[in-house]
């Protein structure tokens, strides 16, 4: 196909000129009225023709009825599209390029007759011929085009008179000359596409994203790389406006005398919960306790098939940056409406537990209610009131009765012996400037423990109350680890002297007595992260296969429907299942939802796992910008990974994650024991494992992609922490993929 000019020949009008003529003409506006208007005679006409041609293919323009044209709205009748939504039947593109100043790129419904119902997701590019239809595009795919892998998400910076990308993805390994920067500058995000073949690639830049170096802003890096929806459409927010405006509804559990109480971090925002015990005063429950878990009622607030429940379901989590929140829900219901503060009066999902002296959880019922929430309490000030290091005035009312039940809930907790994993949260603060005040292990106080036993109370109690009913239940699952893992565990115990029998049956307890016998061992840290990554991770599903790591047969996810969308899933069911007023129709859960359980909780589990991966590359990119001032000091670290190219360190009270290529270790040769997760040198028998503490010299801090690069120091402490074990004859190095270890849940955070 030739190119078509954008410099139209002497005596023709300009494209802006015949579109203005076409937007405003008052009558259909084909070839004979443009020549006309413009007085266009003999040749010029030919070369109009071929004009109004380039301008279709351009997708200017269309020919619409009776041989008129109109403006289409910038999108050609054959195009490349990027799928950015699948909603049920319900698939959206964008034009993979768009460049009409001032508007965003038009949202077209694609129609999947002829394909596979389902066959296209997120992010797959597709060629595809356009029309208008009705008052919206929709596109008929031609073909499924491969993914867009040469597109890559890059800082410019330059050096001498040229321009550079540099990526931000870690595997990434070389900076890319740039061919087009197009109006993007030094310092910019940008995406752009790869062309040439080695060793000559170039990157053209596609779209200028930001300053991702501004204050507060490295979190940009990874919404875009993720693809985090991070601005609400106008349906969603308009939504949210009129929902937010509605009374509370009749028929609600009047709950506003009771000294209920949400304890949080101290710069929350959006509180989901709170709760309230009291001594059970029935004869028949001696000893036992009354408790009220109350949580914001989303359902109410965002009902099944709106514009803001869609959002919310393909958001599936808010997610937490340093130095933003990415939220599920407009901040008018996340942080007001919906959100349990202090001295208001809220709508409530309350769950009602009936707990004996031994922390048994014996009867539960749910209501819609009312509540006024007596106080939002820090968990620092919570448990210093409870230990009388500072008075409040629901010390006596709320708090103590909350620590009493709480004692029977351990009990509980204690027989069933969870699996206990001290690996704290690392929390990042940032400074007026944006820069990392500090980062240190979130402290775990009992006020955490109390909350996150009464929320894991509720939890089960849902769970269990949906399955009373037989009534659709979006499982939080958390599977025994495979037997392959249990072996590799096992055969790498036997290099501590551990032993581990593979013929009992696997339960929580058995990783506990592993940490309990290695309590005083200076190797209890790398044990403790290899058990870490011995566990499965926990997934969103409609089929129940218990929660291994909380010993638990059934648990779901029902106490933060305001950050995730499982919960929220949770809420509507239950209200289905037992008529829960007021809008028991408008707010359970729709028969569509109930039959695609199972792939709404693939999506969110997906969701989860962005989220998480997108906030650890944050933090990433914060450590490497706090260390850019530090390149070429000494410092701690501790090895999180070992392969047969380096092994990987963190820095010590930090964060952060970088590389010692093998290559720097020296001229003996290593080999890669993948039992031991050890580099050993076959001559001195040198030996860097998985978990040990060696001081290293930074060498480079990539604050666009978070990675670090250490190297030995010279005389520093990087000697082997327990005996040389050679490997065994015959063995060979194995190369492994590395993968940091993803915590079964957030310590910090609630259940």
């Amino acid at each position: 196909m030739r190119k078509p000019s954008k410099t139209n020949p002497p005596g023709l009008p300009s494209r802006e000129q015949i579109l203005r003529f076409i937007e405003e003409s008052d009558q259909p506006a084909g070839k004979r009225e443009i020549a006309r208007a413009f007085g266009l005679k003999g040749q010029e006409k030919i070369t109009l023709k071929a004009l109004l041609k380039d301008m279709a293919d351009e997708g200017l323009i269309d020919l619409g009825p009776g041989r008129a044209f109109h403006k289409m709205g910038g999108v050609p009748k054959v195009t490349v599209l990027r799928v950015v939504d699948v909603d049920g039947d319900q698939v959206i593109a964008v034009p993979e390029h768009w460049v009409a100043e001032g508007a965003p790129p038009p949202r077209l419904r694609v129609m999947e007759r002829g394909r596979r119902q389902g066959a296209l997701g997120v992010g797959d590019r597709i060629l595809a011929r356009t029309e208008e239809a009705g008052r919206g595009l929709v596109a008929h795919p031609l073909k499924k085009l491969a993914k867009g892998e040469e597109l890559v998400l890059g800082v410019i910076h330059k050096e001498g008179d040229r321009l550079w990308l540099r990526p931000v993805d870690k595997k990434e390994r070389h900076d890319l000359p740039i061919s087009d920067a197009g109006e993007a500058d030094v310092g910019d995000l940008v995406l752009a596409e790869k062309a040439g073949r080695p060793p000559r690639i170039m990157a053209r830049v596609t779209e200028r994203l930001g300053d991702p170096f501004a204050p507060r802003s490295f979190s940009l890096i990874a919404i875009h790389k993720f693809g985090i929806p991070d601005v609400f459409p106008e349906a969603a927010l308009e939504e949210a406006d009129r929902s937010a405006r509605q009374t509370l509804g009749e028929g609600r559990e009047d709950l506003r005398h009771l000294p209920i109480v949400a304890i949080d971090p101290a710069d929350a925002r959006d509180h989901d919960d709170a709760i309230w015990a009291a001594p059970d005063e029935d004869a028949d429950n001696e000893g036992g306790w009354k408790a009220i878990v109350a949580i914001a009622d989303v359902s109410f607030y965002v009902r099944p098939g709106t514009p803001l429940d869609k959002e919310a379901r393909k958001r599936g989590n808010s997610v937490y940056f340093p130095d933003r929140v990415v939220p599920m829900l407009p901040e008018i219901l996340s942080a007001e409406v919906c959100s349990l503060g202090e001295g208001a009066d809220r709508a409530a999902m309350a769950c009602h537990l009936t707990i004996d002296k031994d922390g048994n959880v014996t009867a539960f019922r749910f209501t819609r209610a009312l509540v006024r929430i007596a106080a939002v309490i820090a968990y620092e000030d919570a448990q210093a009131a409870h230990d009388g290091a500072i008075s409040h005035p629901l010390t006596e009312d709320a708090l103590k009765p909350l620590w009493g039940c709480w004692a029977a809930l351990a009990k509980a907790r204690a027989k069933r012996e969870p699996l206990e994993l001290d690996l704290p949260e690392q929390r990042v603060q940032l400074d007026e400037k944006g820069r990392i005040a500090s980062v240190a292990p979130r402290e775990r106080l009992d006020a955490h423990r109390l909350v996150e036993d009464y929320m894991i109370a509720a939890n089960v109690a849902a769970a269990r109350a949906l399955e009373k009913k037989q009534a659709p239940v979006m499982y939080r699952i958390h599977e025994a680890p495979s037997r392959e893992k249990m072996v590799a565990l096992k055969d790498y115990l036997g290099t501590f002297d551990v032993p581990l029998a593979l013929g009992q049956v696997v339960r929580p307890k058995t990783f506990n007595r592993i940490l309990d016998s290695i309590a005083d061992r200076v190797e209890r840290p790398e044990i403790m992260t290899q058990v870490l990554r011995t566990q499965m991770q926990a997934v969103y599903t409609p089929n129940n296969a218990g929660h291994f790591g909380l010993a638990l047969g059934s648990y779901a996810h029902f106490t933060s429907p305001i950050r995730r969308y499982a919960d929220l899933l949770v809420h509507r069911s239950l209200v289905g299942a037992y008529g829960l007023k007021p809008a028991v129709e408008d707010t359970k859960l729709t028969g569509e939802e109930a039959n695609r359980m199972e792939d709404l909780g693939e999506k969110i589990s997906q969701a989860e796992r962005r989220a998480m991966e997108a906030e650890r590359e944050t933090i990433d990119r914060y450590v490497a910008a706090y260390l850019s001032t530090k390149v070429g000091e000494l410092v701690d670290t501790r090895i999180t990974g070992v392969q047969s190219f380096g092994f990987f360190a963190t820095v010590v009270g930090l964060g952060g994650d970088g590389l010692v290529p093998v290559s720097t270790l020296g001229a003996e040769r290593f080999h890669h024991d993948a039992t031991t997760h050890s580099l050993i040198g076959e001559e001195t028998g040198e030996r860097f494992t998985l978990g040990q503490t060696i001081t290293l010299r930074l060498v480079e801090a990539n604050v666009a992609s978070g990675a670090l690069r250490f190297e030995l120091a010279e005389g520093a402490n990087h000697m082997p922490m327990r005996g040389n074990l050679r490997r065994k004859p015959g063995s060979r190095p194995l190369v492994g993929r590395r993968g940091r270890p993803s915590n079964i849940r957030h310590q910090g955070r609630k259940r």
